[in-house]
């Protein structure tokens, strides 16, 4: 990393020529990557990667430029070359760090630097071999992915934060096939955490989880469509709270006119069971962090509370924007980035409603306990999403599995139409894109019914 005289004489530099505000963003990590395809191993790749990103703002206007030479020689040349666009008085020019670290939010076990290569390999083969002892299975790919690194952030204002983060996901995709009907099936975990994720018996347990479901859906019939109940359960994690209006809450979004929820603080925007929270605290989910990537300790923010929209998940940008506070949702793909608003663990709070009671409530609907990918409008909030894993509900029970539903409607006539609201919680995890960076991000919710959507399927 870098020394404190060596930051502040780089942001010294940066605002020679004036500006409101300049940034060191520095990063060093190590990971691995391995992916066995029909039990050959594919692709594996371990590696380093180091760089330091500069950030100067003036009057709301960001330049960006980085460097994978740490010489203050190097970085000097970057931050005066940033400094040639503000063109104008020299800035601030002298800096007192007050430094921020300390315990990690999560104690990692076993950090992925000290598992051999061919231990994480064994991870994957184990995942394979269970999948395949699963009848009707054609194909399996298993990924395997982590990283450990050091972050530093220093700032004009005097910030200087230092973090040490881990993250891993493993996840298996089968191909099931029973004469000419070809399914799916996939299943994840991860968190910023190490291999003590995959203690036990968890490997296996992803892996039949991904072939169950293949497999089952050979056997379900299409599904029937038109409007319906739904039942958005607990297990399908929060892919719809995610998509569906989460974008929509991000002040970027929001101050471009790009998001349905724009201009509408303190107004209803859902049903009165409906609380949504952004929460970067919790302990080893995937988008956790004690900072965010510009510094800002990760929050818990309640961005609609009971219906009422409260607030716009935002960055130092944004919130100087807007007149408020960062919310410690400045995040970037790595330190050839710049920051931008994102999420970080999204849910839907739970309520009070027993999940059973939830179900048994639907005379005909229909259960969905996985979700699949989909496309969302963000300025009208229109949106599609594909269902992976769903169970025709009658008279208030579960009845077969269906495939090949998609779920079609619009976020916040959705939200102001959930009806119940129930008392478990269930996380999905994924990495989140948005102008061409992807960041960890996990999102939640309840079981929660919706009182008709239209279901996609055969008429």
């Amino acid at each position: 990393m870098l020394s404190e005289p060596t930051v502040a004489r780089v942001l010294k530099a940066a605002l020679s020529r004036g500006g409101d505000f300049a940034e060191v963003y520095c990063e060093a990590s190590t990971g691995t990557r391995i992916l066995l395809e029909d039990g050959r191993l594919e692709d594996v790749v371990c590696g380093q990667d180091a760089g330091v990103g500069l950030r100067l703002v003036r009057e709301g206007r960001e330049v960006y430029g980085y460097s994978n030479d740490f010489s203050e020689t190097a970085l000097l040349e970057v931050a005066r070359f940033l400094a040639g666009a503000a063109n104008g008085a020299a800035g601030r020019q002298r800096f007192s760090f007050k430094k921020k670290r300390g315990a990690p939010m999560q104690r990692v076990l076993k950090k992925p630097a000290r598992i051999s290569l061919d231990e994480k390999v064994s991870y994957l083969e184990r995942g394979n071999a269970r999948a395949r002892s699963v009848p009707d299975i054609r194909q399996v790919t298993v990924s395997l992915r982590d990283n450990e690194g050091d972050v530093l952030i220093a700032n004009s204002e005097g910030l200087w934060a230092e973090d040490h983060r881990t993250y891993l996901t493993y996840s298996v995709h089968v191909v099931a096939e029973r004469g000419d009907t070809v399914e799916t099936g996939y299943e994840p975990v991860g968190g910023t955490l190490g291999y003590e994720i995959l203690e036990g018996e968890q490997v296996e347990h992803v892996a039949r989880v991904a072939a169950d479901r293949a497999r089952m859906l050979l056997r379900a019939p299409k599904a029937r469509g038109g409007p319906m109940t739904v039942v958005l359960s607990s297990s399908a994690g929060g892919t719809m709270i995610h998509e569906a209006v989460g974008h929509g809450l991000e002040a970027d979004l929001a101050q471009e006119e790009l998001s349905v929820y724009a201009d509408k603080l303190g107004e209803r925007i859902a049903s009165p069971l409906v609380t949504v929270i952004d929460d970067a605290t919790l302990g080893g989910k995937r988008g956790s962090y004690r900072f965010d990537d510009e510094g800002v300790p990760g929050q818990r923010t309640v961005l609609v509370e009971n219906g009422i929209l409260k607030r716009f998940m935002e960055s130092r940008i944004t919130a100087g924007k807007d007149g408020a506070r960062p919310t410690g949702n400045g995040r970037r793909e790595s330190y050839e980035h710049l920051p931008i608003v994102r999420m970080s663990n999204t849910m839907i709070a739970p309520g009070s409603d027993d999940p059973g009671d939830i179900i048994s409530s639907v005379h005909r609907g229909l259960l969905v306990t996985q979700m699949g990918g989909g496309q969302v409008n963000t300025v009208n909030g229109d949106f599609v999403f594909e269902v992976s894993e769903g169970f025709i509900i009658e008279r208030g029970q579960i009845g077969h599995a269906v495939r090949g539903a998609t779920l079609t409607g619009n976020g916040p006539k959705i939200l102001m139409e959930i009806d119940r609201v129930g008392s478990d919680l269930g996380f999905g995890i994924g990495t989140c894109g948005k102008e061409g960076q992807g960041v960890p991000v996990a999102d939640a919710q309840p079981t929660i019914r919706i009182p008709e959507i239209v279901v996609g399927g055969q008429h």
